[in-house]
């Protein structure tokens, strides 16, 4: 049996998977029609014109579902295993709650573009990488608590210096991106999609760029250290009738029927 095929670490892997090659296609398509420069664009940038936006809002919409249902299979782990610990079921549940409006976030950005609705796009912005990141930190304050009973202290330090990466990506980006839409490096900031060397607010921008490139990187990483929890999970759908017909008859016992979802049982 290959390693994706246990348990239902795919999910995370074909998310990453997924997502990377959202942002590859959409950037290699922006570089070939010229609509970007290829040095460090905004993520975004690569999906605002017709017709990468197109590919950039289908794919990353897709991606969207794909980290709901990995967020879900994340919650449902956690609280199997720790089922009466009061603290970690908190936790839990206000984890479920910031990813889930991180991958509303996520939609946010797929569909609404910069340069056509840019307050809708940087609330999306927000949700996706502010509350993501808030995700994140959860489920590593997580990952301490159940270590070394649950798992290893390896992967607690793992995500630990993860949320790091993160939040120096994080807290570069947001420097850098409020000195530049100041004000005082013009006001056609958010329609700029080609920069040039010379261009005042160039070095600002080439920081705030790459801060949000490298903090894309590390949601990958911390989705990827999913993997291995995720090979020791399957989830089941139960089917529960009420009758053997459809028709509007009394109700009376019959035989449910569970079915595995996605994953075989192990």
């Amino acid at each position: 049996m290959w390693w994706f095929q246990q348990g239902l670490s795919f999910l995370p892997s074909a998310l990453v998977i997924w997502t990377a090659a959202a942002f590859i296609f959409s950037y290699i398509t922006a570089i070939t029609l010229h609509h970007v420069d290829p040095a460090l664009p905004y993520i975004s940038d690569t999906g605002t014109v017709a017709p990468e936006k197109c590919l950039f809002g289908a794919m990353l919409n897709i991606a969207a579902v794909l980290c709901i249902a990995t967020i879900y299979v994340r919650y449902k782990q956690v609280h199997a295993l720790n089922p009466e610990e009061s603290r970690i079921i908190r936790l839990n549940k206000a984890g479920l709650v910031l990813g889930l409006l991180s991958c509303f976030g996520l939609s946010l950005v797929a569909n609404f573009q910069k340069t056509a609705f840019f307050v809708v796009h940087v609330c999306g912005a927000v949700l996706t990488f502010g509350v993501g990141s808030l995700y994140m930190f959860v489920q590593t304050i997580l990952s301490y608590q159940m270590q070394p009973k649950i798992h290893g202290k390896q992967v607690f330090w793992i995500r630990l210096l993860v949320v790091i990466w993160c939040g120096v990506s994080a807290l570069s980006m947001l420097t850098c991106s409020s000195l530049l839409y100041s004000g005082n490096f013009g006001t056609d900031i958010v329609q700029k999609l080609h920069w040039n060397p010379e261009d005042r607010g160039y070095v600002l921008h080439m920081i705030t760029t790459a801060a949000e490139w490298s903090m894309s990187f590390s949601f990958f990483g911390f989705f990827l250290t999913y993997i291995r929890d995720f090979q020791k999970i399957s989830l089941r759908v139960e089917a529960n009738l009420h009758g053997l017909t459809l028709y509007d008859t009394a109700p009376c016992p019959v035989n449910n029927e569970r079915t595995r979802l996605l994953s075989r049982d192990l």
